[in-house]
């Protein structure tokens, strides 16, 4: 398992359009993944999940990757978390 705490950095949050990016990108791949962000555990790969994250800009939230391909899914997801999901 893999966990990585990344922060939002992009000025609208997690928003409609990166968060199905981000739930496209996690189908691309086998391995479980999970965002956590104040206590609330969702499914990564969940456009509901991930929307009901209601990140805001500065929040962190936690990722958490858990199967054979773990190492790069997680790269792919963190590396879209730090470009600030291509809206910098």
């Amino acid at each position: 398992m893999i966990e990585k705490t990344v922060k939002i950095i992009n000025s609208a949050g997690l928003h409609t359009r990166p968060a199905a990016t981000i739930v496209k990108l996690a189908a691309k791949y086998e391995s479980e993944f999970t965002i956590v962000k104040d206590g609330l555990n969702i499914n990564g790969k969940s456009i509901i999940g991930v929307m009901t994250l209601a990140a805001e800009k500065g929040s962190d939230v936690t990722l958490s990757f858990e199967g054979d391909d773990e190492e790069e899914m997680c790269a792919t997801i963190v590396e879209y978390f730090e470009r600030g999901f291509d809206e910098l």
